[in-house]
């Protein structure tokens, strides 16, 4: 089975060769792509010297925008699943293979890492606290599935999520509780998998300042949107 690791990356130049060096260490056998989004740091350099496939932005054009670039590129590329995982060091690649486990074995077509159910992660701030228990707990109740961490950015997928992923469906703005609102409506398959985490260590978070009340409040709006679009069900 060809499994490919997309991971997006934004000036992570002091981190990336750590993260591509981990994950192509512990599975040397799946594909690396890091999706450089316009850095203005040598992140490409470092990330295509330390073992990955790198596509570059000719500028930012944001988090979602990267991570589907990725889904297009393992789309037209023929993986048949894909693990999506933060460029600063969050996500721990040695639960990579627990996320793949129950997509490689059908059992699901997207499973979630949840920092929240059984692993020592890091402490969120208040502010995030606040903002993901509201998130988790109207996410359980639309989808009528029990969400711990609706805010996971690791993530493991199947194919048919893939395809998905990369039509105008995809929420680019902040995939987040509205991806899984979207994938819930099509008919796919969500689980959550316990997952260990780590504070980003370049201190950049979209969860200071006023950012977590803006945040909530695209959040709500595009859950919104969401629910009045028609159901876009799969190919």
């Amino acid at each position: 089975m060809n499994i490919l690791i997309i991971i997006p990356a934004y000036n992570e130049g002091v981190r990336i060769d750590e993260v591509v060096r981990r994950v192509r260490g512990m599975y040397p056998d799946y594909d690396v792509v890091v999706v450089n989004d316009g850095s203005r740091d040598d992140t490409a350099r470092i990330a295509r010297e330390a073992g990955a496939l790198v596509i570059s932005h000719p500028f930012n054009l944001g988090y979602g925008v990267a991570i589907q670039t990725g889904y297009k590129f393992a789309l037209a590329k023929g993986y048949d699943c894909a693990v999506q995982m933060d460029g600063d060091g969050q996500h721990d690649p040695a639960y990579i293979a627990q996320l793949l486990a129950p997509v490689v074995a059908g059992e699901t077509d997207f499973a979630l890492g949840s920092r929240f159910l059984g692993t020592e992660s890091y402490e969120p701030s208040l502010a995030r606290r606040v903002g993901m228990a509201f998130f988790r707990k109207l996410v359980s109740m639309l989808i009528q599935t029990r969400i711990t961490d609706s805010t996971s950015g690791f993530q493991a997928f199947n194919r048919k999520v893939i395809r998905y992923f990369t039509t105008e469906v995809f929420p680019c703005d902040y995939p987040d509780a509205d991806m899984l609102l979207t994938l819930h409506r099509a008919g796919f398959r969500i689980s959550e998998v316990p997952v260990k985490m780590y504070p980003s260590a370049t201190g950049k978070s979209m969860h200071t300042g006023w950012k977590p009340i803006y945040y909530m409040f695209k959040m709500l709006l595009s859950i919104f949107v969401t629910l009045l679009r028609k159901k876009d069900l799969p190919n």
